[in-house]
């Protein structure tokens, strides 16, 4: 099917982005997110598909943010997709989180983009960290040139030391940690940068053409830290800093 209907979803940050894809019409919203994801979520899904007529066992898939990210959130957005395309019986598609903040920064300004760009992504990750991955613009979407990871928040300017001013950055990093970019080692950055509903729509449509659909059962999030939390001690140590 060349125009699916998609329904798609990333719980992974603050806010909750979802869509809804019927042929070439894409509704958007935004929800909040942290604490109130699980509660806000599945309401915001069904008023997209009733606002649009569409019934759950209409979609072809539904595409879901699979991270990195809050480590709650990604629970909420993998258990979300599962339970709905086992009811839907529909696949799944799983969505790198990161590489939909590349996307939204390349919406805001398509004409800034040439092929073999190349975008660093940055989401504060908290705990002193970021999580991070490098993305290469090949005209028509996105290649991961690093898979995501954790830094702390001197590795930027110690990986990037030899090769200052040429970096891009997307990120809500950037807001959440300023003197970790310093205006030495960025030519130019997106901090407002987000896993939006368009942009997922983007990946998702992509991932559908290219066939990467996956049995819900599959539907896992991506981790890169296995520690969540930060004890009392490393709380209180990071306070006096």
């Amino acid at each position: 099917m060349a125009k699916p209907r998609l329904l798609v979803l990333d719980t992974a940050t603050e806010v909750v982005h979802l869509a809804l894809v019927v042929g070439d019409q894409v509704q958007a919203l935004a929800v909040g997110g942290g604490a109130q994801a699980s509660s806000t979520t599945l309401p915001a899904l069904q008023n997209l598909l009733a606002d649009a007529g569409v019934s759950w066992a209409q979609l072809d898939a539904i595409a879901f943010g699979r991270g990195p990210g809050a480590f709650t959130g990604l629970r909420t957005a993998c258990s979300l997709a599962q339970g709905l395309a086992l009811a839907a019986d529909c696949p799944v598609i799983s969505l790198d989180t990161l590489m939909a903040v590349a996307e939204d920064a390349r919406q805001s300004d398509p004409a800034q983009w040439a092929e073999g760009d190349t975008l660093w992504v940055a989401q504060d990750a908290r705990m002193g960290e970021m999580y991070v991955a490098a993305y290469r613009w090949q005209g028509t979407h996105w290649q991961a040139e690093t898979e995501p990871r954790l830094w702390a928040l001197g590795v930027p300017r110690d990986r990037w030391a030899e090769t200052p001013g040429v970096h891009r950055v997307a990120g809500n990093a950037l807001l959440a940690h300023p003197a970790a970019f310093d205006e030495g080692l960025v030519r130019a950055r997106w901090p407002h940068a987000a896993p939006r509903g368009a942009a997922l729509v983007a990946l998702a449509r992509q991932a559908w053409v290219r066939g990467e659909l996956l049995d819900a059962a599959l539907a896992l999030p991506l981790y890169v830290r296995d520690k969540v939390a930060q004890t009392t001690a490393e709380r209180l140590a990071a306070k006096r800093l």
